[in-house]
């Protein structure tokens, strides 16, 4: 779809459900069963942003179309598919001078540092070098040979980029290093498309996504004063669900080795890489995080997946603000972790 595409008004159920994925339905309170919602699609970041309004929010088509501009304005910024990306020209030079860079992506340099610290380098977006290895950028995927994983362990790490507050810069302390924004690029994208929807149109009800993976709540949907209710889908078993999730001025991010994943000598390797040792990681079929902010939540629901069920559970002991609901390979139900209220086990 193009920018000026507009949909059809829809019921609630129709207006959220195929396009989420993994995170697959909103279901409709009782009062709310004949609300039609507004659906307003693009493609982006290698997947299909679309942002959801209530019927008769004034100025929709207008709101819509300046939160997806934003989104390709940040496509734009972000991206390490393009060489002439603010992504890109830091990744060629930051070994060789400091870099200062726009505020916001600063911050989310920040935000990627803080939480590849807490979660002990469970979740790091600087492991380009091993996303490269695994032919997980531009592929094709393969299986590298442990000299090649750790010549890329040797040359990856959020430990190596150097922040400068003072100064908005960036500096990598070692060559070779690349950050790829992969694993939180598209909650941040939703973050600020959310701002702006917010504080420049006025937006007090809106539901945002990118793709199968990210979300982001505003306020509520007319008739339901809890939030947006969110389907969690069964990573392969697409007829189950496991559970819902209420959304309420929250972030919302799935990781899942459902998709993306090769297999080599009879051997299934996912998509998500554990970047401590280098190899994809193992043990869980999905973990789906709810957060403040959708960034977050994307960045979390990676390290989880990585962490496992009691590495995810001790930072969610020590984070009461984080929810968690993870799907180990070996489970048949899921573990739901942090202070109860957003999860139901309900079926939708």
């Amino acid at each position: 779809m193009n920018r000026r595409d507009f949909l059809r008004p829809s019921r609630l159920a129709d207006a959220a459900g195929q396009a989420l994925g993994l995170i697959e339905a909103v279901s409709p309170p009782a009062a709310a069963e004949e609300i039609a919602l507004l659906r307003f699609g693009r493609r982006a970041m290698a997947t299909t942003f679309e942002v959801v309004l209530p019927y008769g929010t004034p100025n929709a088509l207008e709101a819509a179309t300046a939160a997806l501009d934003e989104i390709d304005r940040l496509e734009a910024q972000l991206t390490v598919y393009r060489d002439g990306s603010e992504m890109s020209r830091l990744n060629r030079l930051a070994a060789y001078t400091a870099l200062r860079v726009e505020d916001g992506l600063f911050e989310l340099l920040q935000t990627a540092a803080a939480i590849h610290e807490e979660t002990a380098g469970a979740h790091d977006v600087g492991a380009g070098a091993l996303v490269k290895a695994w032919g997980f950028f531009r592929g094709p995927p393969r299986v590298p040979s442990q000299a090649e994983i750790d010549d890329a362990l040797a040359h990856s790490g959020m430990c190596h980029v150097v922040l400068d507050r003072a100064e908005r810069s960036v500096r990598y302390s070692i060559h070779g290093l690349e950050i790829n924004l992969g694993s939180i690029g598209k909650g941040y994208a939703l973050d600020r498309a959310a701002h702006l929807l917010r504080h420049e149109w006025g937006i007090t009800s809106a539901l945002l996504h990118g793709g199968r993976s990210s979300v982001y709540a505003i306020g509520s949907i007319p008739g339901d004063a809890d939030g947006w209710t969110i389907n969690l889908a069964h990573p392969w078993q697409r007829e189950r669900s496991l559970g819902t999730m209420r959304l309420r001025d929250q972030g919302l991010g799935t990781s899942a080795a459902t998709f993306k994943h090769l297999v080599h000598e009879g051997r299934r390797f996912g998509h998500v890489l554990d970047p401590r040792s280098g190899w994809p990681a193992e043990g869980m079929a999905s973990s789906t995080v709810v957060a403040p902010t959708a960034a977050c939540a994307d960045a979390l629901s990676t390290a989880f997946f990585v962490l496992g069920v009691e590495g995810a559970r001790k930072y969610c002991d020590s984070h009461p603000e984080i929810q968690a609901v993870l799907l180990p390979t070996t489970a048949d139900t899921p573990v739901r972790l942090g202070p109860p209220g957003a999860f139901s086990d309900r079926q939708p």
